[in-house]
C-alpha cells in the first residue's frame, strides 16, 4: 500500500521513474523562477540568514517527536498481540522506513516491505508484523481524511476555500477511503474476479500473501485503530507545527492554522501526483497555501524550504547508515531498499 506522508513520496509509473523525477525537477525550476521573479535573490537569502535558532531548534524537536509518534503507534499493535519491542528500535525502523520509500520510488511499498521484515526480526511474527501495516494503513489514512476535513473548514470560514480546492480534496477524500478499505479487504481474505486480477502483478502478490497472514482479530480491533490513527494525527499536527516554527524562525509570526493549512494541502496534492517525495509539488503546493492565506511570497518559500530539510533531506542521512548496518547484519537482503 502506499505511504503517503509528506515525507514519504515515490510512485513508479510507466515511462519509468526518470521521467517522474525530470518533471519535479523541471517543477522545482519553475518554482524558483517565479519566486525570484518576486523578489531578488538577496532578499531570499537574507530571510535564510536572519533565522533565529531556537525557533529552528524547536522544530528540529518536533520533527524527533514525528518518528517517535510513528514508532508509539506500532508498538501500541504489537503489545495487543502479546509483544514488546523496545520502542528505541521501533525509532530506528521509523528512520529506515523513511530512507527506504525515498531511495526505491515504488509508492511506498519498499518501506512496508522493509517495516515487516525488521519487526520479524525483532522476534515478532509475521502475522502480527502484518497486522501492523494493515492498521498502519488505516490509522494514517484516517487521520489524513480528518485534517483534510479540518482544512476544508478552515479555508472555508476565512473565505479562502475555492471550487478547485473543494475538488482536489474530494477526490483525495475518495482515495483515503478507499486504500484502507482495500487492506482491510485482502486482510480477511478478498476473494472474486478482482482480487484473483490483482494477485497476478508480482510485488501485489507478496503484498497480499503478507496482508492475508495477520490476525483478524487486530483487525478489527476498533480501538486499537482509533489509538493508531491518533498517533498519525500527531504526526500530521508535528509536522504543520514544523512549519510554523520555520516561518517563526524568519521572523513572521502567522497564525497556526495557516502553517496546517499549508502542510495538508501539499501532503494532499503530492499524493494524488506522481513525482517522487513530491519534488517540486510539495513545495509549489505549501507555497502557494501560504501566499493564499496571507503569507509573503519570499518567506512562504523560504519556510517551505527549511521544513522539507527538516522532513525529508537531514533524515535520509541517518537512514542510510541504518540501512547499511543493518544489511551488514544481513536483517535486509540486497534489493529491498
Amino acid at each position: 500500500m502506499p505511504d503517503a506522508s509528506p515525507r514519504s513520496r515515490g510512485t513508479r509509473w510507466g515511462g519509468g521513474p526518470w521521467r517522474s523525477w525530470l518533471s519535479g525537477l523541471l517543477i522545482a525550476a519553475a518554482l524558483v523562477a517565479a519566486v525570484l521573479h518576486f523578489a531578488e535573490l538577496e532578499d531570499f537569502a537574507a530571510l535564510v540568514q536572519r533565522a533565529q535558532p531556537l525557533w529552528l531548534l524547536l522544530a528540529v524537536a518536533l520533527q524527533a517527536s514525528t518518528y517517535i509518534f510513528v514508532a508509539v503507534g506500532w508498538r501500541l499493535i504489537v503489545r495487543d498481540a502479546g509483544h514488546d519491542p523496545p520502542l528505541a528500535s521501533l525509532v530506528r525502523i521509523a528512520v529506515t522506513k523513511l530512507f527506504a520509500d525515498q531511495a526505491v520510488p515504488t509508492g511506498g511499498m519498499s518501506g512496508n516491505i522493509l517495516l515487516v521484515d525488521q519487526l520479524i526480526a525483532l522476534g515478532i511474527p509475521r502475522g502480527v508484523a502484518s497486522a501492523a501495516l494493515i492498521v498502519t494503513i488505516v490509522g494514517y489514512y484516517a487521520a489524513f481524511i480528518i485534517c483534510a476535513l479540518v482544512t476544508l473548514a478552515l479555508l472555508w470560514f476565512n473565505h479562502d476555500a475555492s471550487p478547485a480546492l473543494a475538488v482536489v480534496l474530494t477526490v483525495f477524500l475518495g482515495l483515503a477511503v478507499g486504500i484502507p478499505a482495500i487492506a482491510l479487504w485482502f486482510g480477511r481474505g478478498a476473494s472474486g474476479w478482482l482480487a484473483s486480477r490483482l494477485r497476478r502483478v508480482p510485488w501485489l502478490a507478496r503484498t497480499f500473501e503478507t496482508i492475508a497472514s495477520a490476525p483478524p482479530r487486530l483487525l478489527r480491533n476498533r480501538a486499537l485503530i482509533i489509538k493508531v490513527a491518533a498517533c498519525n494525527l500527531v504526526v500530521f499536527l508535528a509536522d504543520a507545527a514544523t512549519l510554523w516554527a520555520c516561518l517563526h524562525s524568519l521572523g513572521l509570526a502567522a497564525a497556526p492554522w495557516k502553517a496546517f493549512v499549508a502542510l495538508v494541502m501539499a501532503s494532499v496534492v503530492t499524493t494524488l501526483g506522481p513525482i517522487p517525495m513530491g519534488l517540486g509539488s510539495f513545495e509549489a503546493t505549501a507555497t502557494g497555501m501560504l501566499r493564499l492565506v496571507g503569507v509573503p511570497t519570499e518567506a512562504a518559500f523560504a519556510a517551505t524550504m527549511l521544513l522539507r530539510l527538516f522532513i525529508l533531506w537531514l533524515p535520509l542521512v541517518p537512514g542510510l547508515a541504518l540501512v547499511r548496518k543493518l544489511r551488514r547484519h544481513r536483517i535486509i537482503p540486497h534489493g529491498k531498499a
